[in-house]
């Protein structure tokens, strides 16, 4: 049986590890800088990095349209924390110019829970798992507001910002605010690989 292959947008941010990660889980990680690359994808990962960096690679690079379009096509793909705000319809708190991939109807805030020097782990109960989610959050987002569509996966359990929504999925799309490739935990990108690999997703183009 072939491998999907899930790729890892790889213009900017950490794209090492969840290469890795997927790797781990039986899908052929490819990272994604043209858009010859981006074809060859049944899903994609969009890494953390720097949001407003990203966009303007991604336009750069001519990938920008050519993910959009794919997402809208239903590719199933996953956004880590700047990669959350990445796919996020509304931004509050980005550049006056920023532009995003879409297709999330939600309203993130860049940079919610701080600088670098408030990033902070803890565990938050996620949907569909057993067992809480050891989740480290850096300069990270979170979500301001979702729409009727869009399930809402974790909240922060404690701490000034407990209630806060910090990871969703709508369709094929999912994000986190936080950073599920480092720390072991695998769970998280399995529930994105069982996206990419599930019934509704062999008949279309990978």
């Amino acid at each position: 049986m072939t491998r999907p292959v899930v790729g890892v947008f790889a213009l900017q941010g950490d794209v090492r590890e969840h290469l890795r990660v997927l790797g781990e889980l039986g899908v052929d990680a490819v990272p994604v800088r043209r858009t010859s690359e981006l074809d060859a994808c049944a899903g994609l990962v969009i890494p953390g990095g720097e949001s407003t960096t990203m966009a303007k690679l991604a336009r750069t690079f001519d990938l920008l349209e050519p993910i959009r379009q794919r997402v809208k096509d239903g590719m199933p793909t996953f956004g880590t924390c700047a990669g959350m705000i990445m796919l996020a319809d509304r931004v509050e708190g980005g550049a006056r110019d920023q532009e995003t991939v879409g297709g999330l109807d939600i309203t993130v805030r860049r940079n919610a829970f701080g600088r670098q020097v408030d990033s902070f782990e803890d565990d938050v109960a996620f949907a569909g798992l057993d067992d809480p989610v050891h989740a480290v959050f850096i300069r990270a987002p979170w979500v301001d507001s979702a729409g009727s569509s869009v399930e809402v996966l974790a909240r922060v359990a404690r701490g000034p910002a407990a209630g806060r929504i910090v990871a969703v999925r709508q369709g094929s799309l999912m994000a986190t605010s936080f950073h599920p490739e480092v720390g072991g935990d695998s769970r998280v990108h399995r529930l994105f690989v069982d996206l990419v690999t599930g019934p509704d997703q062999l008949d279309r183009r990978g």
